[in-house]
């Protein structure tokens, strides 16, 4: 499946992503200089440009008016859903402005909860949404998983394969029931029935 690779302004200490043909890389506004430090070239350059302090005249851009209900990452994921693009993978948005981290986790649930895949990457750490559904995990990941409810109450939780293990659990967005897990070497999944979760791991 095609992905839609967005790069915002956020800390980009670790840009892996390697584009395959059908793939769209799109710069929202100061993302244009990660990928300038990376020496990748975006389809699209789209912002407001309070970051990047500037226009760039050689590239395809689409300019926003500073005052907007959306933010430059969600307008850009808009011209990824556009395009038809059903995976995203998000650069770039976590750290500076704890505002703008918590907002990109929100256009993460929001695509996962119109039926699309999308992980926000930040160096080591991946960020990920399940609305009504499961992921798995092979045996080779490593470290701490934190699964935490979005909705008001998520229901029918059941956690497998990892150190601390749940049959249909409820989480609620008000209790971090599901902080620190940890991944032991074997296969895991994390199932939802009813709800939308978040994943840090």
């Amino acid at each position: 499946m095609n992905v839609c690779c967005i790069v915002g302004a956020g800390d980009c200490n670790k840009f892996d992503y390697k584009k395959q043909s059908g793939d769209l890389i799109i710069a929202a506004d100061g993302g244009y200089s990660h990928l300038k430090e990376y020496d990748v070239i975006p389809d699209i350059v789209i912002g407001d440009f309070d970051s990047l302090g500037y226009i760039p005249d050689d590239l395809s851009v689409i300019k926003l008016p500073a005052v907007k209900d959306v933010t430059d990452m969600y307008a850009a994921a808009e011209i990824g859903l556009e395009k038809g693009f059903k995976e995203f993978l998000i650069y770039g948005a976590c750290g500076g402005r704890l505002d703008h981290t918590i907002s990109n986790i929100q256009l993460a649930v929001s695509l996962t909860e119109k039926g699309n895949k999308c992980v926000i990457i930040d160096g080591n750490t991946k960020i990920t949404a399940v609305c009504n559904g499961k992921i798995e995990f092979d045996e080779t990941e490593m470290g701490y998983i934190s699964v935490f409810a979005h909705s008001d109450n998520c229901t029918g939780v059941t956690i497998k394969g990892l150190r601390y293990t749940v049959e249909n659990a409820t989480l609620t967005n008000s209790f971090p029931l599901g902080v620190s897990n940890e991944f032991i070497g074997s296969k895991a999944s994390v199932t939802v029935e009813n709800g939308t979760i978040v994943i840090i791991y």
